[in-house]
């Protein structure tokens, strides 16, 4: 039998009063915001760190800061936080009425694109949810960012990640008419090698096709390489040449005949777009909300 003793509680409110110390930044701060004393907070701060034995914070006189120990420490009663409201969400089976803050990372371009002018849709229908997005084009670390949701594509660098893949896209060759119309159209896969290539350094020069059983691969040539898919768009729409790369990013041209498909007839290797959640807690009900609602817009 499970018995709960009082000092868990404390605990656990301790651990509240620290991370809200750390955020407001003053123990008056973070007393405002609990609706207690100063002096309450101060004491419960003390007790924390005589109980585990670790200094958590630099006290000075106008400020205070957490320590290595504290940010450790900061780091993982937050998660736990969390982790509480969100089952407590669950239990009252808040799914439908979703609320709070929700911070997601995706790429630059594509978020752009195709994520921030759908958001109206989704916020009508989470009246009380507030979304931080993160543009960055960069894998930056979930944990530590506060993340709740980050929207990646292509393979993952990491096999332990909690994801699902919730998209796959189409790669294809893409130029603009008044290249073509300079350059010639591309007829074959080894007539690529003839052109002006605008290359994309995540995926390289060599470029791999498929056609009924059949593989051809070319290696292309071009003065112009971008590590960023705005770069790539930008030097294909300036008549630059033409580049390898999901439709995703060219949606809005492709649809308006700014931008063409080119050897159609033949496949590239599709592009995966995956949800994934910070590694060592539960997917929160928001950011399984989120994914679900990207997963349906690219459906479409």
């Amino acid at each position: 039998m499970l018995i709960l003793r009082r000092n868990e509680h404390y605990r656990f409110q301790a651990m509240q009063a620290f991370v809200t110390v750390v955020e407001a930044g003053s123990f008056s701060a973070a007393a405002r915001r609990i609706g207690v004393g100063q002096p309450a907070i101060s004491k419960t701060i003390a007790q924390l760190e005589e109980r585990l034995q670790v200094r958590l914070l630099v006290r000075s006189t106008h400020s205070l800061a957490p320590t290595d120990a504290g940010v450790r420490f900061y780091e993982r009663a937050r998660s736990a936080i969390r982790e509480a409201e969100e089952a407590e969400l669950e239990a009252r089976g808040a799914g439908a009425g979703l609320s709070g803050r929700l911070r997601v990372s995706a790429a630059t371009t594509f978020a752009r694109l195709l994520i921030v002018p759908r958001l109206p849709q989704f916020l009508a229908r989470h009246p009380d949810i507030e979304i931080d997005v993160l543009l960055d084009d960069r894998v930056i670390d979930l944990v530590s960012e506060g993340v709740d949701l980050a929207l990646r594509m292509g393979e993952l660098a990491d096999s332990a990640a909690i994801a699902r893949r919730i998209a796959r896209g189409r790669r294809s060759v893409l130029a603009t008419p008044d290249y073509l119309a300079r350059a010639g159209m591309p007829l074959a896969p080894a007539d690529l090698a003839m052109h002006e290539a605008i290359v994309y350094s995540q995926l390289g020069a060599s470029w791999t096709f498929r056609r009924n059983g059949t593989e051809a691969s070319v290696a292309v040539r071009g003065r112009v390489r971008l590590s960023a898919a705005e770069g790539i768009r930008a030097a294909v729409l300036a008549d630059i040449g033409l580049t390898v790369n999901s439709d995703w990013m060219f949606a809005p041209e492709l649809e308006s005949g700014a931008v063409w498909r080119v050897l159609e007839d033949w496949e590239l290797p599709p592009v995966d777009l995956w949800a994934v959640f910070p590694t060592g807690r539960f997917a929160s009900a928001k950011a399984r909300a989120f994914a679900d609602y990207v997963e349906s817009i690219l459906a479409q």
